[in-house]
């Protein structure tokens, strides 16, 4: 599936969030915007083995196309052109050059996953094009010095692992610990950062790490042989389709270990309800945005709003799903951001508003969390709080969890 989706997000009472009014004189821009339209670029798979991430770009696109109806950005409606790469880096790079080349893209804006989102940094990064708000927590997007256009709005999966090792020394420091990562650089970077913050005691803690492909058919071997190895822990870390499959292996099996899963893996909607619901009861993993469908929440003025978008605007969506929370708050961010460049619609503009973001409160973010990042630390967000599943739901437990990486 690929489209050309128009969309831009209303202007909420944030302005005071992100206040920066529009420059006097006359308007400069670069390729991709003008007084009429800002073109934004984005690729997603909505199809292949992370297929379910699809859903990343109809929210993105519902968003939008809210904003346009509201008028746009500073007058001018945004044009979301959002192309399937099947979750296969050949075509990320196709269509990112497709989106340069042909479409004069402003920016590319969201795009989805590591290994994809990597084929093109440097790419884009050499041409001076904005690689803003990836939709990836991996350690490179917050490499300021030798990729300066590229930035994520994900807590990177370094910290999201050493938030995981706190609170397993803090609450069971003798576990015989197993690790499945996908063999790439999240996969990498989440195991690096858990066994960076267990520190000396991962020589013993740590008994059997394994990993697998996505071009894999399954990944049963994989929890045949962690559970072999003794450990009473498992920390994974998957895409949904692997991630469903395993959580019905380890059930199969009859292991019980207490699980970690890496907040990418623990979607409701995509990996513990096809797993069945029944076999994740327990498991535990960390978030920096509210659950939209946890009671706990839904009283509060951005859920309230979030459940109306999809009332209004995108109907067909699912609210527990945890990859439209992340691309709600990626195009809410990304109107504040332009509605920040005012009239100065240029690439570097763009790029110097989203890397000095200072205490930025975005919807669904948990109480406590805020976007910051600098010219020289790209990593917005630095906290995170464990939750444990019950069968139906998260629900948080204990303090937030500082991890940072600087």
């Amino acid at each position: 599936m690929s489209g050309i989706r128009s969309v831009l997000a209303p202007a909420f009472a944030a302005a005071a969030m992100l206040s920066c009014g529009a420059p006097s004189g006359a308007a400069e821009y670069s390729k991709g915007a003008n007084d009429r339209e800002i073109r934004i670029g984005h690729t997603v798979p909505y199809s292949g083995p992370a297929s379910a991430y699809g859903a990343v770009g109809l929210l993105t696109a519902a968003y939008y196309e809210m904003i346009n109806a509201r008028g746009g950005v500073n007058g001018r409606k945004i044009r979301f052109i959002s192309l399937d790469d099947a979750y296969n880096p050949a075509k990320t790079v196709e269509q990112t050059r497709k989106l340069v080349e042909q479409d004069d893209v402003f920016a590319m804006i969201g795009q989805v996953g590591t290994v994809t989102s990597s084929a093109v940094q440097k790419y884009l990064n050499s041409r001076k094009i904005p690689q803003l708000l990836i939709a990836s927590g991996a350690s490179k997007w917050n490499d300021p010095k030798n990729y300066p256009y590229s930035t994520a709005l994900y807590a990177l999966y370094e910290m999201e692992g050493r938030v995981f090792a706190q609170y397993l020394l803090k609450h069971n420091p003798g576990a015989r610990v197993s690790i499945l990562i996908q063999n790439d650089d999240a996969g990498r970077d989440y195991a690096k950062g858990f066994k960076d913050g267990l520190g000396a005691a991962a020589a013993k803690m740590v008994v059997r790490e394994l990993s697998y492909e996505t071009s894999d058919t399954t990944i049963d071997s994989q929890i045949v042989a962690l559970k072999a190895s003794g450990a009473d822990t498992l920390f994974m870390m998957a895409t949904p389709k692997f991630g469903a499959q395993a959580i019905r292996k380890i059930a199969e099996t009859g292991w019980k270990p207490a699980v970690y899963l890496a907040a990418v893996t623990a979607s409701i909607g995509t990996v513990l309800q096809p797993a069945g619901p029944e076999n994740a009861k327990g498991f535990m993993s960390a978030f920096a945005f509210k659950r939209a469908d946890d009671p706990l929440w839904a009283n509060t003025p951005d859920v309230i709003a979030y459940k109306k978008f999809f009332a209004d605007w995108y109907k067909s969506g699912n609210i527990s799903e945890c990859s439209n929370v992340i691309a709600y708050a990626t195009a809410y961010l990304t109107v504040r951001l332009l509605e920040r460049c005012g009239d100065n619609l240029t690439r570097e503009n763009l790029l110097k508003q989203a890397t000095t973001l200072s205490d930025v409160e975005l919807p669904l973010l948990l109480p406590g969390i805020k976007v910051n990042t600098s010219p020289d630390d790209y990593s917005p967000i630095r906290q995170m709080q464990i939750g444990r599943f019950n069968g139906a739901s998260w629900v948080m437990e204990g303090e937030l969890i500082s991890a940072d990486m600087r």
